[in-house]
């Protein structure tokens, strides 16, 4: 199998990082099908048979995957594990490359998609104005914290201007930020508090990580490396999970 991204390839993709999850395939950049995982509580129990259903409604098996391109975190602990050993499993099994982004530049390349969970069909594209801003997306973490980063999409990919980080709204207006449109369910929460420090906020499900984004993020950066040692890769969660908490607290 290539380890390069081909426009003929067949691959997978799969991100259920945040409440409403998302698998997808495609030839190439086109996505052929898509499913939407609208139960977060259900992820891991929904993800093996929603690919097995999207694989057969894009009349692709598992065996004539390219590749595999899974969202790597922040988000939603048990989410992230979910896809993370599901994308690793496929791999092993099939012996495709296996890629992985982070799920805020998944977010941010997701604001360029025309099909969104909740519709029924494709949306109505992003102005001019919206694509031309740097896109900071909020995906909530719980507790008043927030995982973020800030992307500005160019015809080269999504160059970073603020990498991800787990911090709080406070933090992020009382520091020098990027004039940008601001998406994810973090942003949504924190609404008020954006807008009234003059930027624009954009509603879910917009900025949501999806398969979709993924897929377009591979695409964008066709010369991305694939990972070199998926087996012992593990997704990025940005802090501590609980029980890290309470071993470190002795």
């Amino acid at each position: 199998m290539s380890q390069i991204w081909s426009a003929a390839g067949r691959y997978l993709a799969m991100d259920t990082s945040a409440p409403i999850g998302s698998v997808a395939v495609s030839v190439g950049g086109d996505v052929l099908a898509r499913r939407f995982l609208r139960t977060q509580l259900a992820h891991a129990a929904n993800l093996v048979p929603e690919i097995e259903g999207v694989l057969a409604d894009a009349s692709v098996v598992l065996q004539d995957l390219d590749g595999i391109v899974v969202g790597g975190g922040p988000g939603s602990f048990t989410g992230v594990r979910v896809a993370a050993a599901t994308a690793k499993g496929l791999r092993r099994a099939l012996g495709v490359p296996l890629w992985a982004f982070s799920s805020l530049a998944s977010g941010a390349a997701s604001l360029g998609l025309r099909w969104l969970p909740g519709a029924e069909g494709p949306t109505l594209p992003l102005t001019e104005e919206d694509r031309a801003w740097p896109r900071y997306i909020l995906l909530d973490a719980r507790g008043g914290r927030v995982y973020a980063a800030c992307y500005l999409e160019t015809p080269h990919g999504l160059d970073t201007l603020v990498e991800p980080c787990s911090t709080t709204i406070d933090v992020i207006l009382s520091g020098e930020v990027p004039y940008s449109v601001f998406a994810g369910d973090g942003a949504d929460r924190h609404a008020d508090q954006i807008k009234g420090a003059g930027f624009p906020v954009l509603a879910s499900p917009l900025g949501a990580p999806l398969a979709d984004g993924l897929i377009r993020l591979l695409a964008l950066t066709p010369d991305t490396a694939p990972l070199e040692n998926p087996s012992t890769w593990e997704p990025s969660y940005l802090r501590a999970t609980g029980a890290e908490r309470m071993a470190s607290r002795g």
